[in-house]
């Protein structure tokens, strides 16, 4: 067989139908019920629309890797067109970015299709539980089936497309933070590690421990168990607002976006803070549309409805008076806001800068909601090259591991402390697998 998949989201049903497609072997394997994993939540594919922009963006993420998804990132659009599903066009993302609004369940139960409509087989709430090597090569894996019973399946190659590890707290602890641990999960919960404790057993490479994590503010304290909830809550808005921490004080320039500010808070006090806009924020961005194409939600009521700790304030006095229970220094914050207008007002430079939006928060009421980061997935992973070939840590990374392969949230070093999209990398990095699978044995296999 030419490609065992180990894990059924975007990259694992991408590498897997694009196998089938060329008339290839595969089996798809898949822990959880249903394939599709967090990509189901997902509907844009997006990344950086030039590698200079992508260097500026992630200056510290892998230069080929980031150069193989720009490059890569057309052909990836135009397969999902070819299977008939419809990639809109063209609109900008976070300011730096351009991407396509993509129906992602159409396209992942077409992937799903393909393959069992070629001959091929996807096993679900099927887990993995060894990988088979010989000799230092990858043969395949042996994986549990729903009656418990073992089913050893050999490959020439073998992905791994687990995920990533976001669905693990102790893990999240161990590589993201020690408050990781207790983060709101913005994903699927079965993405725990597998493919990170499958490729280490193989001798895989493992990407910097400080990579960072994609994700997003959410309101502090609100349950995510409901999937809807994790766009609708999303504080995208929170580029245009202030954030404090619970001493009081800004601590991040919130305009360089959302998913950073994420990171920042978590090594916060307590991993929480208090977001402060003003009408006009709430107008142009709370209650408006973030990506073109996507109907607006007033995002300060859904945090409030859902019981989130939120407030409107008919004037900056009344910070003053903010409930102690709280845990913030009100006065201390309204202070900050009056500091942070002055000089705004004047174009002088404050403290955290300002790089985008740097007007001020002036026109009453004031809306209040306090956040919280959560996790989507996270950027730590297995070392691959751009062939999606998992790196060896006996050759420091230099050398891949043959037979092994890894893509989406389990492969790293795309990105370190910075983001350009999720589905981009899982589709680019999955059709590079299948790639990879397609032109036959590694090298070494052949010995």
């Amino acid at each position: 067989m030419d490609l065992l998949v180990i894990g059924g989201g975007m990259a694992g049903l991408s590498a897997a139908a694009r196998v089938a497609a060329e008339g290839g072997t595969v089996v798809l394997v898949e822990k959880a019920e249903r394939t599709g994993g967090s990509a189901r939540f997902a509907g844009f594919v997006w990344t950086t629309p030039t590698v200079e922009e992508m260097r500026r963006v992630n200056p510290d993420g892998d230069p080929e890797l980031a150069t193989a998804l720009v490059d890569g990132f057309a052909d990836g659009v135009a397969w999902i067109r070819s299977l008939g599903v419809e990639c809109r066009p063209p609109v900008p993302v976070l300011g730096f970015g351009r991407g396509h609004q993509v129906d992602t369940n159409h396209y992942l139960d077409t992937c799903e299709r393909l393959i069992r409509d070629r001959g091929q087989e996807v096993l679900t709430d099927t887990w993995t539980r060894a990988l088979v090597t010989d000799d230092g090569v990858v043969k395949g894996a042996e994986c549990v089936l729903p009656d418990g019973s073992v089913r050893r399946i050999e490959a020439t190659w073998t992905l791994l497309a687990t995920g990533g590890f976001q669905g693990d707290p102790s893990l999240r602890a161990e590589h993201v933070h020690p408050r990781a641990a207790d983060m709101g999960l913005r994903a699927n919960p079965h993405s725990r590690g597998d493919g990170l404790t499958l490729g280490r057993s193989a001798g895989a490479a493992f990407g910097k421990k400080d990579a960072g994590f994609y994700g997003h503010l959410m309101p502090a304290g609100v349950s995510l168990a409901d999937p809807a909830r994790f766009v609708d809550l999303a504080l995208y808005y929170s580029e245009h607002a202030l954030l404090f921490d619970t001493t009081g004080e800004r601590f991040v320039d919130e305009t360089v976006g959302d998913h950073l500010t994420a990171m920042a808070l978590l090594e916060r006090p307590e991993a929480r803070g208090l977001l402060v806009a003003d009408a006009r924020v709430h107008r142009e961005w709370i209650s408006a549309s973030y990506v073109e194409g996507i109907p607006g939600l007033d995002k300060f009521q859904l945090c409030h409805r859902a019981g989130a700790r939120s407030a409107v304030a008919d004037s900056l006095e009344d910070f003053a008076s903010m409930p102690e229970e709280w845990g913030y220094p009100g006065a201390t914050i309204r202070d900050r806001v009056e500091e942070f207008n002055a000089a705004a007002r004047a174009n002088a430079a404050t403290a955290p800068g300002r790089l985008l939006d740097r007007r001020p928060l002036d026109e009453p009421p004031f809306y209040v909601v306090e956040a919280a980061p959560a996790i989507t997935f996270t950027f730590g992973g297995l070392l691959i090259d751009t062939e999606a070939r998992v790196r060896s840590a006996d050759t420091d990374g230099a050398g891949p591991i043959p037979g092994l392969l890894a893509a989406g949230a389990d492969a790293g070093g795309l990105y370190r402390r910075a983001y350009a999209g999720g589905l981009a990398p899982a589709l680019v990095f999955g059709l590079a697998a299948a790639r990879t699978a397609l032109a036959g044995p590694p090298a070494t296999a052949a010995r």
